[in-house]
């Protein structure tokens, strides 16, 4: 099976991206991969297997590798005879943020009959803002956190007593997000998050919630993760994620009860079936006297939560048979004839 590892793209999340394309070298070692690099430029670039390292990115070296087209059916690499189709079986989509989880790269895909592992359009759309992902989850009966909606060039007033979260609509990884505890600190948060954003979401910042992250998909069967509270800290930051986006190691499973493992995972399977086929998602929940609160959605998360399951490569190999597919629509011009013999011509 050659899998295409497709990463980069023009997003705030692009080394992100190259660290988890690099890290699936090592947890995808024995499945044949190509790598295929999306410059900030959105280029296309073959890169080497022994080029995967973050220098070959921010020096620039990647842009000596082969450029790259999307044509029908897949990748071709131009050549002095001609055009040299790339071949691979599936395309892992590994672009976090802009580009890779707003729905653009999947589009691509379905367009140019390219199979692939990633949420398709509609699942993008519900999980790239955060502001639908919260419609989301309450026209399917999962519960979010209250929340604020401020916009760029809103009045800077809130109701939400403080202490409060303050995070851009459409990015992930905690960048340019802040926890607010003193008036005087609003502004300032909201400075950091417009940066990122032109529309912020507020939400109250709870002392003592838990918060658990199960990740899964659904092949023949679901393939659960284990169920991991993350590192005990105020929140996750920036340099905290980028660093847990590099693991390839093994984590142990959250201490919680089977009836708490059981609202999770419930909560988990509503929010991924049917719209997240064909994809492997994070999702991070809250826990507060037994009730379950969605935060996020992770719909291409970081290393592709590789730490989470027993056996990821065989899980992605029976993903890979289990991928969705458009339906195939015959044009057969009928309508069109019909009016054309209608009015006497052929």
């Amino acid at each position: 099976m050659r899998i295409a590892i497709i990463f980069g793209g023009s997003s705030f999340e692009h080394e992100i991206s190259i660290v988890s394309a690099i890290t699936m070298q090592k947890v995808l070692k024995g499945t044949e991969l190509v790598n295929i690099f999306v410059s900030s430029d959105r280029e296309f670039f073959l890169i080497d297997a022994k080029d995967m390292k973050s220098s070959t990115f921010s020096s620039g070296a990647y842009e000596k590798s082969k450029r790259l087209q999307l044509q029908k059916g897949g990748f071709v690499a131009g050549g002095m005879f001609g055009d040299k189709k790339i071949d691979i079986d599936t395309a892992l989509n590994l672009i976090h943020g802009r580009d890779g989880e707003d729905g653009k790269i999947a589009g691509l895909f379905e367009f140019y009959g390219i199979s692939y592992i990633s949420p398709r359009a509609e699942a993008c759309a519900m999980s790239y803002n955060k502001l639908y992902t919260k419609f989301f989850a309450k026209s399917i009966g999962v519960k979010t956190l209250p929340y604020e909606l401020l916009s760029k060039n809103s009045e800077r007033k809130i109701t939400t007593v403080l202490p409060v979260i303050v995070k851009p609509a459409r990015l992930g990884s905690s960048i340019g997000v802040s926890i607010v505890k003193e008036p005087s600190e609003l502004d300032y948060a909201l400075d950091v998050a417009f940066e990122f954003d032109t529309d912020v979401l507020i939400e109250p910042f709870m002392e003592g919630i838990k918060e658990y992250n199960q990740a899964g998909c659904l092949t023949d069967r679901w393939e659960l993760s284990i169920i991991e509270e993350p590192q005990k800290a105020e929140f996750l930051d920036f340099e905290k994620k980028y660093m847990d986006f590099s693991r390839d190691g093994k984590v142990t499973s959250a201490e919680i009860s089977p009836d708490i493992a059981s609202k999770i995972q419930e909560s988990f399977k509503a929010i991924y079936d049917p719209l997240f086929k064909g994809s492997l998602i994070r999702c991070d929940f809250f826990e507060q006297n037994g009730e379950i609160y969605l935060n996020e959605i992770n719909p291409i998360p970081g290393s592709m939560a590789n730490y989470l399951f027993e056996d990821f490569r065989g899980m992605i190999g029976r993903l890979v048979k289990h991928l969705p597919h458009e339906q195939k629509i015959t044009i057969d011009y009928r309508y069109i004839h019909s009016i054309q013999s209608a009015k006497g011509k052929v």
